[in-house]
C-alpha cells in the first residue's frame, strides 16, 4: 500500500466500512504520526507498508530529519521493521 505523502490517510482509513488490513493500518498510523510532527510535516515522505515493514521514501531536507522520520515510524505499535531510504535533494549515493 503506498500513501502519498502528505495524506489524509488516517481519515479514509477511519472512513472505510471494511475494517482494513494491518500495512494500511500501519500506513495511515506512520503518515498521520509524520504529518504531526515538526521536524517532518513539510517534508516529501511517502510510506508504504509491506507485511508491516514500513518503507520510507522520498527526499527530507537534512539526515536529522532522515533520522526523526525512522525513529518515529518505529514507534508505531505493530511495525517490524523500518527501511528508511529518505534522502537528501542532490546527493547521490557513494558507490562501494
Amino acid at each position: 500500500m503506498i500513501l502519498p505523502w502528505p495524506d489524509d490517510a488516517l481519515y479514509r482509513y477511519l472512513q472505510e466500512p471494511e475494517p482494513a488490513s494491518d500495512d494500511v493500518r500501519l500506513a495511515a498510523l506512520v503518515a498521520q504520526r509524520l504529518a504531526i510532527d515538526w521536524t517532518t510535516r513539510h517534508q516529501q515522505i511517502e510510506v508504504t507498508v509491506q507485511n508491516r515493514v514500513v518503507i520510507l521514501s522520498g527526499t527530507v531536507a537534512n539526515l536529522e530529519v532522515r533520522r526523526v522520520a525512522g525513529e518515529l515510524a518505529w514507534d508505531v505499535p505493530g511495525v517490524l521493521d523500518v527501511c528508511n531510504t529518505l534522502r537528501q535533494p542532490g546527493r547521490r549515493r557513494l558507490r562501494g
